[in-house]
């Protein structure tokens, strides 16, 4: 008699653990909601074309203007974007956007991170601490001398360190229009990453000259992630929107 009952409780336990897979599964298929996170010197018009490509395909997609002034506040205004969606949310970084979406992604409504060309710090970790040791022979951002405690990339050298392969009138207005990017938000840390608790992809940029492409690996298979490696600059997210697109559909879908 004890037989039976274990039989009958082993299969009750198979049949619930099936169901809560599969439920699972529809959850992450049915994932909707995109919110989509700048980095440093950029506003959240560069994701326009990745915007243009989910919107066609039916997702409900929110792009965040962080302040970039300190990682306390992206982080909290990343987190009302996510706060007004209505479901399951695909929360992903560029570059500094990494970090922003590291510490905001461990908000319940999100299902999965996406990182493209970006830091994906572990706890106690910030931009400062990641790229204190740099990978040999990496190239050396132009960063200029901090300005009332913002930084600016060299407006002559942004095109060559930040968007090598995007049109020259793209890259120059990008150049012109740079967000101030606070220090105070470089050296914030991330107190418990995402991706330490939530399924994570990450798209590589292999010429890639602000974030060294050994850097973004190494970051990648820390953190687990479904990983693809796609020829472009750091503003990847510009140049190859389909390519960043398709990664984040795959994360909505939860295809690894």
């Amino acid at each position: 008699m004890n037989l039976k009952i274990l039989a009958v409780a082993t299969a009750a336990a198979m049949t619930l653990a099936s169901t809560a897979n599969a439920a699972a599964s529809k959850t992450a298929e049915a994932a909707k909601n995109v919110v989509l996170v700048h980095g440093g010197f950029v506003d959240g018009s560069g994701w326009q074309k990745v915007y243009n490509i989910l919107k066609k395909d039916g997702y409900n997609v929110t792009i965040v203007q962080n302040p970039t002034t300190t990682l306390a506040d992206d982080v909290a205004v990343t987190r009302r974007a996510i706060a007004q969606q209505d479901g399951p949310v695909v929360l992903v970084g560029h570059s500094y956007g990494g970090v922003v979406v590291s510490e905001a992604g461990t908000d319940p409504k999100v299902q999965s991170v996406v990182y493209i060309a970006a830091f994906a710090p572990d706890r106690g970790e910030s931009v400062q601490t990641l790229i204190a040791n740099p990978p040999p022979g990496a190239p050396v951002p132009p960063i200029l001398p901090p300005q009332d405690g913002f930084l600016f990339l060299d407006r002559a050298k942004f095109a060559d360190s930040f968007a090598g392969d995007v049109t020259a009138d793209e890259a120059n207005f990008m150049a012109d229009s740079q967000v101030p990017w606070g220090v105070e938000a470089l050296g914030g840390a991330v107190t418990e990453p995402a991706w330490k608790t939530k399924p994570s992809w990450y798209l590589v940029a292999t010429e890639d000259r602000m974030i060294p492409p050994p850097a973004q690996q190494m970051m990648a298979k820390r953190a687990g992630a479904t990983v693809v490696e796609v020829r472009g600059s750091h503003a990847i997210y510009v140049s190859k929107p389909e390519a960043v697109a398709k990664l984040i559909e795959q994360a909505a879908q939860g295809k690894k």
